[in-house]
C-alpha cells in the first residue's frame, strides 16, 4: 500500500493506507501541492465530481478506496452480512454516479459487488463482508500500477518495432494519462515514460487540453518532474506540428472503449485522430482492459458527459475571472468519440490489439474475454 510518508516525494494522486485516504487536489497543480483527506464515500463522490482526482483509472481506485476507508472506520461492525452487503452496494451505486462516462468506475463497482455478494453468501458476520471489500479495493490499487507498467512496455515495444529511418521518435499526447490519472506510472504517458527509459524517445509534445488544461497543468508537470524532453503546445497547434514533421506518433488514453474499438476520451482527441490520419501519422490508444465496455457495440452508444459552462466562460477551470461575453451560450462536452477506423492500435496490459488485414474495426471481444 502507499504510505502517507510517500506523499511529499511522489506524483501519486492517491495516497492510501488502511483507514486513511489522501487525494492530491489536481485543481491546484502545478503551483500548489495539496492533499485532501477523504473520510468516506461522500467525500470520494465530491472529489471525483469536482475533479480533485481525474483520469478513468484513478477515479475507479479513488472511489473504491473512499468506501474502503468509510467501511474500515465503521468497525466494530455489529450488523449481519446481508446488511453489510446492502450498505456497501448502495454506496458503490452512489459513487458510480459521480462520473458516468468513465467505464473503469462502473467496471470496478461490478467486480466489487461480486466480492461483496460472495462474502455475504458464505460468511456469518457483517464484519467479514466489510473485510472482504476492503481487501478487494486494496488489490485494485496494486493491480493498477502493474497494469500501467505492462501497457508502457507493450507500447514501447510496438513503437520501437515500427521505427524505420530513425532510432528515436517524437510523440504527441493529449490530456493527462500519467501518475496523476492512475494509481501510478500511467497509460499513454506510461508508454512515453517507457520510450524515454529505453532511449527511444526524442521528444514529447503535450497539448494544453482546454478548457480544464490537464495537459498544461498536469502532463507538463509530470514531464518536467521526470526530466523528459518536452514541449507544450496549444490545442489548435497540433495540425501545424504534424505538418512540420515534428511528431511521428500520437498516443492518447481512453475513458471508455466500445466493442468495435471506438473510444471516448477527453474532448479534442477526435480532432487529433483526424489530423493524424490526414498526415499519415499512427494514432495509438493506450488503456487498460477495464476501460473496455463490451455492452456497447459502438461509440455511438457512449454517453458523453457535459461540464459546467463556467469552465469556458471563466479562467482557472471556471473558478477564476470571466473572459467570455456575458449572455453567450456554451456547449462544453467533456469527451468525444474517436472511431476505430482511424485508430492504428489499442495498447493494453495484455498486449496490443491490432486490426486483421483490411478490417476497419477491432475484434476487442476476443481479446478482452
Amino acid at each position: 500500500m502507499t504510505s502517507s510518508a510517500q506523499v511529499e516525494n511522489s506524483l501519486q494522486a492517491i495516497c492510501y493506507e488502511r483507514g486513511s485516504l489522501k487525494l492530491l487536489d489536481q485543481r491546484k497543480l502545478p503551483l500548489e501541492t495539496t492533499y485532501l483527506n477523504i473520510l468516506d464515500s461522500n467525500d470520494g463522490w465530491n472529489a471525483i465530481r469536482d475533479m480533485v482526482v481525474r483520469g478513468a483509472p484513478a477515479i475507479a481506485i479513488a472511489a473504491a478506496l473512499s468506501l474502503a476507508v468509510e467501511a474500515f472506520n465503521l468497525q466494530p461492525y455489529g450488523g449481519g452480512p446481508v446488511d453489510a452487503a446492502s450498505f456497501l452496494i448502495d454506496k458503490l451505486d452512489y459513487l458510480v454516479s459521480s462520473r458516468p462516462t468513465a467505464v473503469n468506475l462502473s467496471d470496478a463497482a461490478v467486480k466489487l459487488k461480486e466480492v461483496i455478494s460472495n462474502s455475504a453468501a458464505k460468511d456469518s458476520e457483517g464484519s467479514m463482508v466489510i473485510q472482504a471489500y476492503i481487501e478487494a479495493a486494496e488489490t485494485m490499487l496494486e493491480d493498477d500500477v502493474a497494469s500501467n507498467k505492462a501497457i508502457g512496455s507493450y507500447g514501447a515495444s510496438l513503437i520501437q518495432a515500427r521505427l524505420t529511418d530513425s532510432k528515436k521518435i517524437s510523440v504527441l499526447t493529449h490530456c493527462n494519462t500519467g501518475s496523476l490519472a492512475t494509481a501510478g506510472y500511467g497509460t499513454a504517458l506510461g508508454v512515453i515514460r517507457s520510450l524515454y527509459a529505453e532511449g527511444i524517445l526524442e521528444h514529447a509534445y503535450c497539448t494544453e487540453t482546454r478548457p480544464f488544461n490537464q495537459g498544461s497543468r498536469l502532463t507538463a508537470y509530470e514531464l518536467v518532474h521526470d526530466k523528459i524532453p518536452a514541449t507544450l503546445i496549444a490545442d489548435s497547434a497540433a495540425a501545424a506540428l504534424m505538418k512540420a514533421g515534428r511528431v511521428q506518433a500520437v498516443i492518447v488514453g481512453a475513458d471508455r472503449v466500445a466493442a468495435n474499438g471506438d473510444t471516448a476520451n477527453k474532448i479534442g482527441t477526435y480532432s487529433l485522430a483526424v489530423n493524424a490520419k490526414h498526415h499519415g501519422i499512427p494514432f495509438y490508444v493506450a488503456a487498460p482492459l477495464t476501460s473496455v465496455d463490451l455492452s456497447l457495440s459502438s461509440g455511438d452508444q457512449i454517453v458523453i458527459e457535459e461540464r459546467s459552462a463556467n469552465e469556458l466562460l471563466n479562467t482557472k477551470g471556471g473558478l477564476g475571472e470571466q473572459v467570455a461575453a456575458s449572455g453567450i451560450s456554451v456547449w462544453n462536452p467533456a469527451f468525444d468519440v474517436t472511431p476505430a477506423t482511424i485508430i492504428d492500435s489499442i495498447i493494453t496490459e495484455k498486449g496490443v490489439i491490432m486490426k486483421n488485414g483490411m478490417d476497419t474495426e477491432f475484434d476487442i471481444k476476443l481479446f478482452a474475454e
